[in-house]
């Protein structure tokens, strides 16, 4: 299928999507519309674990360190449902942040490492296009969280209807000259340098594998790629009508796949099972495509 044709399944199942697929060994790679901005929610913590657990590296920071975290934090899942304060060593934060995506423990990991040192970090590495400008926090402050949950779906509406040509949006999570932002290039720039590292220091590179290989968010991307003869190592972002999702498929025989799908739904709910497995089938397809 050609990648107009894969564009059209898109828009037929009510999305809007930037793909891009790599081979990691020869950097062939296909993709449609892979320089195409987006807000990335909670991608940006790939960049955080790499910054925090290089700061463990250096000695800057002690990943064994108890940080306290109060109740009532950043939204669910993790510990933001916890009613009382705990303490969690730096590192366990790095893993509940990365592999659960839970927004408190992140929000403890940016204010050791606030944002604007993880984008210079992520300079430092060569890696340009992503932008890291807020804490998770700000992605639980948006209009759906101000609507009755029977009326969710006019948040979506406004996130739908809202967005300018220049892809300014008055949501400013959605707005991305405000919001931390990025291309499916720049994430499969990131993901490259994580499994072929250059700059990232090994041992940091082969822990961030590890947490992404345990993400248990699993219903995008993972059932189009997930087999008894490859594994599939990924980090989710979601946000009103974003669904994305960046991670590397590695096959037996040695092949190795970055894959990076940004999208956004012209549908107005929250739930929408038939678009993750749309985005599963597209990324698939032009994997498929790049591998035979």
């Amino acid at each position: 299928m050609t990648t107009d044709a894969l564009r059209e399944e898109l828009a037929d199942g009510g999305l809007r999507g930037s793909f891009l697929v790599r081979d990691l060994r020869s950097g062939d790679e296909i993709g449609i519309d892979p320089d195409v901005e987006f807000p990335l929610a909670s991608l940006v913590k790939v960049p955080l674990a790499i910054a925090t657990l290089d700061r463990v590296r250096t000695g800057e920071l002690d990943g064994a360190e108890q940080i306290l975290v109060p109740p009532g934090m950043s939204g669910p899942p993790g510990l933001s449902m916890f009613r009382h304060p705990v303490s969690v060593a730096v590192e366990d934060l790095v893993y509940l942040s990365t592999s659960i995506s839970d927004g408190t423990a992140a929000d403890a990991l940016f204010a050791l490492t606030p944002p604007a040192e993880v984008g210079r970090r992520l300079r430092d590495l060569g890696v340009r296009g992503i932008t890291v400008r807020h804490p998770i926090s700000d992605l639980t402050d948006t209009p759906a969280e101000r609507f009755d949950p029977a009326e969710v779906h006019l948040a979506h509406t406004l996130a739908i209807g809202a967005r300018t040509a220049g892809r300014g949006h008055p949501v400013p999570q959605l707005d991305v000259s405000r919001a931390s932002s990025g291309t499916a290039r720049a994430m499969a720039d990131l993901l490259q340098e994580l499994w072929t590292p250059t700059r990232v220091d090994p041992d940091v590179a082969a822990r961030v594998r590890d947490l992404l290989a345990h993400n248990v968010l699993r219903q995008r991307l993972a059932p189009d790629f997930t087999s008894d003869s490859s594994t599939w190592s990924s980090k989710t972002g979601t946000l009103l009508n974003l669904r994305h999702e960046a991670g590397v498929v590695e096959h037996d025989d040695g092949q190795a796949f970055a894959v990076v799908a940004l999208t956004e739904s012209r549908v107005a709910a929250s739930a929408q099972p038939e678009a993750e497995a749309l985005m599963g089938r597209v990324a698939r397809a032009l994997r498929d495509r790049l591998r035979w």
